[in-house]
């Protein structure tokens, strides 16, 4: 059940994440990361914010990166998400709650009792949404403070997956879509899409859902990206499963996390769109895909980079996109092969 914050439950939230740590920052001029990276972002000023899986984030302002950690006051090393508000104050989903940064200081905005603290479901104009770690939940920012959302009660086929958040994708018709490690839950405001392993169908046995990416793309349909069974496609009411159906699963594939085979499409890890319509996949153990709507082609450490396992792929203001990779390096497409960015 949904609880509504009451006045006292808004002043002692609001008193929490107001407490705030002067930041105390290191500058190189090349990026150090030797962890994954995890989240690329651009802010409106042009500067690039990359968030690693295990040493915080670094920032670039086309001169020097300049890196905060949990010693600046984040609140873990692991980023999720980077995104920026209204008012141009950077925001960081972190494996244990969220940071802001505002170009001095880092405020933790975690809800430490969440159980106690969790607010009606809704959306607004102005809203991010941040992942919620371990947690079977979510935090939405909704431009004043950050409240805690508890996901509805949801049947879930594989005993072993939780509703903990793993990526966001923003939808037509004010829809959010949120993927779990059990399943999708899309909410436009008044009523829940659930897409899990019941709700579907699917046999669990041998392959159950393990999302760890999510996307719409411009012509509305829902891109999911598993760790084992590859990628689901939902087109209106209809889910296919992307990868079986063009050949990208091997027919030995366990379908459950093991070390996938080159040329097959099973653990995906990040999705994209670029302003061309195309869709971009990254893969954990097979590089970088891209499908154009007809044909799709497969990027490996033979085109250039130098880890097959891709992370994040980003498309800046200037068109260009960026991969991310599990090595802590940054890449970009030249049309044919990649080269190291950053």
């Amino acid at each position: 059940m949904l609880l509504n914050l009451s006045c006292t439950k808004n002043k002692a939230t609001e008193k929490l994440i107001k407490k705030s740590e002067i930041v105390k920052t290191s500058k190189t001029d090349t990026l150090n990361f030797t962890s994954g990276i995890r989240s690329i972002f651009q802010d409106r000023k042009g500067n690039y914010w990359f968030g690693s899986l295990e040493e915080g984030v670094a920032v670039y302002d086309g001169n020097y990166f300049t890196y905060f950690t949990t010693k600046d006051g984040l609140t873990d090393n692991k980023i999720l998400t980077i995104q920026e508000d209204k008012n141009g104050i950077i925001w960081f989903s972190t494996l244990h709650g969220v940071s802001s940064y505002d170009g001095k200081t880092i405020t933790n905005h975690t809800i430490m009792k969440y159980e106690a603290l969790q607010s009606k479901w809704m959306i607004s104009e102005n809203d991010l949404w941040f992942s919620a770690g371990i947690k079977e939940g979510i935090y939405r920012y909704d431009g004043q403070r950050v409240n805690y959302l508890a996901f509805p009660n949801l049947k879930v086929a594989n005993s072993n997956s939780i509703y903990a958040v793993t990526s966001l994708s923003s939808g037509l018709n004010n829809m959010i879509w949120i993927g779990t490690y059990a399943g999708v839950i899309g909410y436009n405001g008044s009523d829940f899409t659930i897409i899990n392993d019941a709700t579907i169908g699917h046999d669990t046995e041998d392959a159950p859902l393990h999302i760890r990416s999510i996307l719409e793309d411009s012509k509305g349909r829902l891109w999911i990206g598993n760790n084992g069974i590859g990628v689901l496609l939902k087109e209106g009411t209809s889910i296919s499963n992307f990868s079986e159906e063009n050949n990208l699963i091997h027919p030995t594939s366990k379908r459950r996390g093991e070390k996938s085979l080159s040329g097959t499409l099973e653990h995906v890890f990040t999705i994209t769109e670029d302003n061309k319509g195309n869709i971009w996949f990254g893969d954990r153990d097979t590089g970088i895909w891209k499908y154009d709507g007809k044909s799709i082609a497969n990027f490996t450490k033979e085109h250039g980079l130098t880890n097959d396992f891709a992370l994040s792929i980003y498309e800046d203001k200037n068109g260009e996109l960026l991969f991310g990779t599990g090595d802590g390096n940054i890449f970009k497409f030249n049309g044919k092969t990649f080269e190291k960015k950053f």
